[in-house]
């Protein structure tokens, strides 16, 4: 995994798994639900229409505390290897803005896949570390996932 500078996120990931099942992972929502968010978080729904335009938003459930929403609109779905889309609290942070999240597939071999996350731009380097940090987690659980299918 690597980091950028600035207040940009940017993410690696070699997965051990077809792209077409990553892609399915990433945008089908009951598989979503299964991996999303950092360790301790649930997801109670995911409501989703992947397509450029469509919206989506996530329900997020933390350890303690009310459940959130995370909203957006998906900018690009290029199967298997590309998804595009903004990505906002429905309740923002004062700090928060909305970014954009990018998830490029790239296969290596006939049976892993290389994921690259990039999301941007960020209004304080508090909410790109934050993001940083459930990213990061929310893909050891993906990781996790596909090792147990």
């Amino acid at each position: 995994m690597t980091r950028d500078g600035g207040l940009r996120l940017h993410l690696q990931r070699v997965l051990r798994a077809p792209r077409p099942v990553v892609f399915r992972l990433v945008t089908e929502p009951q598989e979503l639900a299964k991996w999303w968010g950092p360790e301790g978080f649930t997801i109670p729904s995911v409501d989703s229409d992947v397509r450029p335009g469509g919206a989506y938003r996530i329900a997020m459930q933390p350890p303690e505390g009310a459940s959130f929403h995370l909203v957006g609109e998906f900018l690009e779905v290029v199967p298997p290897e590309r998804l595009s889309y903004t990505f906002r609290w429905e309740d923002p942070d004062p700090e928060d803005r909305e970014t954009v999240v990018t998830l490029s597939l790239r296969d290596i071999g006939d049976t892993s896949v290389e994921l690259v996350l990039d999301q941007g731009d960020f209004a304080t380097e508090r909410r790109r570390v934050l993001h940083d940090e459930g990213w990061t987690q929310g893909l050891d659980k993906l990781a996790a996932l596909i090792s147990s299918i």
